[in-house]
């Protein structure tokens, strides 16, 4: 079932912000790797790559319910030069609930539609932000009792580091 225009534009808006979510991890992963971080850093690009993952999961849903799929225009990333870990973690979890709430917008606008049909897209949508906000709130949490001691901020490098990337479009 084709979805109504204003809902498409919802969804058109939801693929920009996925793919503006991979950009904002992007930079959060080169300002980890300049600060000589590549645990960190690895661990936020696997977090941008996923966001691609995300974005190709609502081109294809708009693309099958005979819609049309569309990019608008992404800003650059809201990233400042030379942030602290912890702001680095700061910024990507204010993105997450940027992106969580736009989902659960996104959630009542099918809702008042009556679009059945993109509820079992953004019931899993609602459940990987609610694991994605509480990921990277604990990652903050650690940084917090780490606190300056550079022994725990390499730590915590060398743990996220060991994170393997998703192999499919499931995560």
């Amino acid at each position: 079932m084709m979805m109504s225009t204003d809902l498409e534009k919802k969804f058109q808006a939801q693929i920009t912000l996925e793919l503006s979510a991979f950009a904002t991890y992007r930079q959060l992963a080169i300002e980890a790797d300049e600060q000589d971080l590549p645990g960190i850093a690895s661990w936020l690009q696997a977090q941008a790559e996923e966001e691609l993952v995300h974005a190709n999961k609502f081109i294809q849903h708009v693309s099958d319910r005979d819609n049309h799929a569309a990019i608008g225009t992404i800003e650059a990333p809201e990233v400042k030069k030379g942030l602290s870990v912890l702001e680095i973690f700061k910024a990507a979890l204010a993105h997450e609930q940027k992106v969580s709430e736009s989902i659960r917008d996104l959630y009542r606008a099918a809702d008042a539609e009556g679009d059945l049909d993109s509820r079992p897209l953004l019931n899993w949508f609602i459940d990987e932000q609610i694991e994605e906000e509480a990921t990277v709130s604990e990652i903050i949490g650690r940084l917090e009792r780490v606190g300056d001691d550079g022994s725990g901020v390499l730590r915590l490098d060398s743990q996220l580091g060991a994170r393997t990337p998703a192999v499919d479009d499931e995560e």
